[in-house]
């Protein structure tokens, strides 16, 4: 098995991460290697252990099926990838969210996966892990400007809420 691990720390509070990655089905709107993305079976259902997404790559060829099979919010995610045209047989991605002080968390991707050929696949996976550090780096940095900038936007909107009221005098 191969494995890369990737972290950052990232200057918002943890809950405001946990929210951006538990938005499963909508990770489209944010990572910058998938061009849609939506949930599959019954979007009703609250995100937890056994929903599955699917998501199409930027590239516009390929694509994976995702379960999350581990799910404790503000912790941790375990996520499957059981299907797609990626060259891989197996690949597991744990997602842990740690407070740290600040109102900062500590973001860390790990990716656990097999490639595809045998030994043709095994003589791949150095390039591979390159690939998947490359992309956890950029995901981990658009993680933090994806937060931020829904925080603003919050933010704005409250401070509009509050603005648009109008006081209501009494006159005689």
């Amino acid at each position: 098995m191969n494995s890369v691990t990737t972290s950052r720390a990232i200057n918002s509070p943890v809950g405001d991460v946990w929210a951006l990655w538990a938005d499963f089905g909508n990770v489209f709107e944010w990572h910058p290697f998938v061009s849609h993305s939506y949930l599959l079976g019954d979007a009703d259902q609250p995100v937890g252990v056994g929903t599955r997404r699917q998501c199409d790559m930027t590239d516009g060829k390929n694509s994976v099926r995702e379960e999350i099979v581990e799910f404790e919010p503000e912790q941790k995610m375990q996520v499957s990838v059981y299907e797609g045209t990626m060259p891989l047989k197996s690949a597991l991605g744990t997602i842990r969210f740690s407070p740290l002080s600040g109102a900062r968390t500590r973001l860390e991707i790990r990716m656990d996966f097999e490639p595809k050929f045998g030994l043709i696949g095994r003589l791949m996976a150095p390039m591979m892990r390159r690939q998947f550090r490359g992309m956890f780096t950029q995901m981990l940095e658009t993680t933090e400007t994806e937060v931020r900038a829904r925080r603003t936007a919050d933010e704005r909107r409250a401070s509009e809420t509050v603005d648009s009221v109008t006081p209501i005098v009494a006159t005689s």
